[in-house]
């Protein structure tokens, strides 16, 4: 049966995993690809799977993701990246929630695939909205990281997970973590946040703190251990990128 779902995906060479990806949605009726200049097979292993492939120059994920779910079809559409999928059960469940249409929008687990495989069942996983009605969405263009819909109206969560690969080793931890900092810090200096010492000198541990135990990554072990640590720097590097920023502005204002 083919599923009433649009799903719309922006990408820019995610050959690694999208096959996984477009396999994973097969049973849906429209796959949107929008792509911002991919140089290896992933234009290929889209048209492999019949996904509508789109081009767009870069301009920001929001903007990227606006964009995607504009071209979508269908009034319930599901938001993936390149390197994530779904499940029949996740499906299924999508399905029901379309034909008792009792929410606009759907929020589930997001499982993080770290080195092979999944943390520990007893550490708690993120949760995301990405499967919400198309008229009742929108992305803020401002939002320069950690884009996610702004939805109008109801609202429910579903016990169904997504797998998510993208934090799959720690170099592709590292270099996104460097990546979403600095877009976070501009972000944020853009819209007149000021630098705090106090945040600077207790974000690291309180981070920690808060991923170790209160989210009780420290059921997994070794992986829950280094991710922790991982996910405590990059709270402090965006802190010490915004000080950065405050720095160089305050600079240039004394040099003019």
């Amino acid at each position: 049966m083919t599923l009433p779902i649009s799903v719309f995906i922006i990408t820019k060479n995610e050959q690694r995993h999208l096959a996984k990806t477009l396999e994973s949605v097969k049973t849906v009726a429209e796959v949107i690809i929008v792509d911002s200049g991919s140089t290896d097979n992933t234009l290929a292993i889209a048209e492999q799977y019949g996904a509508k492939v789109f081009h767009k120059a870069w301009e920001g994920y929001a903007i990227q993701k606006q964009y995607a779910m504009s071209l979508c079809k269908n009034e319930w559409v599901l938001s993936l990246d390149g390197d994530e999928t779904v499940n029949p059960q996740l499906l299924n469940a999508l399905q029901l929630t379309i034909e008792s249409d009792n929410a606009d929008c759907v929020r589930m687990w997001r499982n993080d695939i770290f080195i092979g495989k999944s943390l520990s069942h007893l550490s708690k996983k993120p949760n995301n909205h990405r499967f919400y009605k198309k008229s009742k969405a929108f992305f803020n263009s401002e939002k320069l990281v950690h884009e996610s819909a702004t939805i109008t109206g109801k609202e429910i969560f579903i016990n169904e997970t997504f797998d998510h690969y993208g934090y799959d080793s720690i170099e592709a931890i590292t270099s996104k973590n460097n990546k979403y900092s600095s877009l976070k810090a501009d972000e944020k200096f853009s819209n007149g946040k000021s630098f705090s010492t106090f945040k600077l000198i207790t974000i690291f541990p309180f981070t920690f703190f808060k991923e170790y135990l209160l989210q009780r990554k420290i059921f997994s072990g070794k992986r829950g251990l280094i991710l922790s640590i991982m996910e405590a720097y990059y709270s402090f590097i965006k802190e010490a990128k915004l000080y950065e920023n405050s720095e160089c502005s305050q600079n240039s204002k004394n040099v003019n």
